[in-house]
């Protein structure tokens, strides 16, 4: 099992999320979002330049910016 930042990871690729680094509001918006470990993810799409990253957690579709999925760390087998 491998542990890379979110903003590494290709389409198609899905895993368990295992920490969610970053503090403050990034680290707040991410938790109110349903970025919470445990959660399986996967991305969709990136777009051409790299952001926003689109996934899909818990039955539903989020855009993160790269920024952001850098702080959220999976576990991809």
């Amino acid at each position: 099992m491998m542990v890379k930042p979110l903003s590494d990871m290709k389409p198609g690729e899905r895993g368990k999320i295992s920490q969610v680094g970053s503090s403050g509001q990034i680290h707040r918006r991410l938790l109110d979002m349903g970025v919470i470990p445990k959660t399986t993810v996967e991305v969709e799409r990136i777009a051409p330049m790299g952001d926003p990253i689109w996934i899909k957690l818990k039955g539903y579709h989020l855009s993160l910016r790269k920024e952001e999925a850098a702080n959220v760390y999976v576990e991809v087998a």
